[in-house]
């Protein structure tokens, strides 16, 4: 085949498209507190479960995953106990655990030049899916007068139909961690010359790159099957070392876990607080819309930051600082006015502003690292994520915690964001000092050009 990452690319986005595509999403609380489950917004929870899937080549996990939507949504038409509720947010939680290994197998059937291509593709169809299930699920509700109940029998057949797509992905004839020699046995242990710019892709500011020692290079190839699950680990360990030392990539993980763990209870939770200001048993819902449009705002915003030049390397912290204090404004905004509509608009400018920022996070992630580390760090900044939400769950929601009340919950997740505001500028604060300390000896200014030989 001419374009050989083409066929994985459509089955991917197949399959992302299928995943997403859940019109009940946007009315989850409204069913669960409905005649058909009749269960409170506190007996709501969030439980979340990740390198086996590196090791088993990522389709394998994409499967399972798949499985896991089908079990969610196949117990949520039946399951009534709050037990039962429990075993259904185990397998939601075990999904969305995966779903690293839906990026990560990417890198390892695609080749790196396509890899911006191909990452574009399946993002933009993933968000088109979450759109427009959420468009027709509001329609189906709004304007057919369809029971919630038969939007969660929509939401499990598109489940089924995303199942099968990743049978038919060819597995990856190696792993980014694992595996690698398998594929070159036959070179008797000759290691061809690793050029250091194909395992790193040239930053920004040449003070944050990733400088790799010739034992490094040699460890990322030179992994033998025989070597064990040991001598992996420590390799995972060094590269978690080496990558989290560079302070830009530092910074963008920092702000990437701690986001994206105060982004899910926001996102998470919402739906019980627009419940609260306005019951749906006494409002007609536009909560699909809500999600439609925040979820295409998110999108747009993330397509045109692509072509907005700035110099990440200066002002990153700083753009940090700012869009954290808009998303601390937008959910205190929720709390405090307590108005459905202030909420709705608030709640979609909170997603889009997310949405526009983690994807700068991940180019600039992805700009300080090379290939074969994306995944290590992708899947540890997630795993971060949603452990800090375990916690801040267990402590603010559960029973066995706090136990607050909806709006005190809201009050927290906006100071939270506010904090994460202050650490940034901080750090800013921090990197402006520090360029501005004693210069360096025949350091040149920056608009000085060097004249042609």
């Amino acid at each position: 085949m001419s374009q050989p990452w083409l066929y994985p690319t459509v089955l991917l986005c197949i399959y992302g498209f299928f995943c997403s595509y859940r019109p009940l999403e946007p009315f989850l609380t409204s069913f669960l507190m409905g005649p058909d489950k009749n269960l409170t917004v506190t007996e709501r929870g969030s439980l979340h479960t990740l390198l086996t899937q590196d090791y088993l080549r990522y389709k394998p996990v994409l499967i399972v995953q798949a499985a896991s939507f089908i079990v969610t949504y196949a117990l949520l038409m039946k399951a009534q106990s709050v037990r039962a509720m429990q075993l259904l947010e185990f397998f939601f939680g075990l999904a969305t655990a995966t779903e690293v290994a839906y990026y990560s197998y990417i890198y390892s059937i695609v080749e790196p030049s396509h890899y911006q291509r191909v990452t574009g593709f399946c993002r933009s169809v993933t968000l088109l899916g979450s759109a427009i299930g959420s468009l027709i699920g509001q329609i189906l509700v709004s304007v057919a007068q369809v029971p919630l109940f038969y939007l969660n029998v929509i939401t499990l057949v598109s489940s089924c139909i995303a199942f099968v797509a990743p049978w038919f992905l060819p597995m990856p004839s190696k792993s980014l961690f694992f595996h690698h020699r398998e594929s070159s046995s036959q070179d008797e242990g000759v290691l061809e010359p690793i050029n250091s710019s194909q395992l790193i892709e040239k930053p920004e500011d040449p003070e944050s790159k990733i400088q790799l020692s010739a034992d490094e290079r040699t460890t990322l190839k030179d992994k033998t099957s025989s070597s064990g699950l040991l001598e992996v680990v420590k390799m995972l360990w060094s590269d978690f070392l080496e990558c989290y030392s560079c302070s830009t990539l530092l910074a963008w993980s920092v702000w990437w876990a701690l986001s994206t763990c105060g982004y899910l209870q926001v996102v998470n939770y919402a739906q019980a607080l627009w419940e609260k200001i306005l019951p749906s048993s006494d409002f007609e819902i536009y909560n699909g819309y809500v999600e439609t449009i925040s979820t295409l705002l998110g999108a747009f915003a993330a397509f045109a930051v692509s072509f907005v030049k700035v110099s990440w390397a200066v002002w990153g912290e700083l753009a940090l600082c700012i869009f954290s204090v808009v998303i601390a404004v937008c959910v205190y905004l929720m709390d405090t006015v307590r108005n459905i509509w202030v909420c709705y608009t608030s709640y979609m400018l909170f997603r889009a502003t997310y949405m526009l920022l983690i994807t700068i996070a991940m180019y600039q992630i992805a700009a300080n690292l090379s290939v074969k580390r994306y995944a290590l760090v992708f899947g540890v900044n997630t795993f971060i994520a949603l452990l800090l939400q375990t916690l801040l769950t267990v402590i603010v929601v559960d029973s066995a915690g706090l136990g607050l009340d909806i709006f005190l919950q809201f009050l927290i997740y906006a100071s939270y964001f506010a904090v994460i505001a202050v650490i940034f500028f901080i750090a800013w604060l921090y990197k402006l000092f520090k360029r501005r300390g004693p210069e360096r000896p025949n350091e040149l200014p920056s608009t000085e050009t060097i004249p042609e030989a």
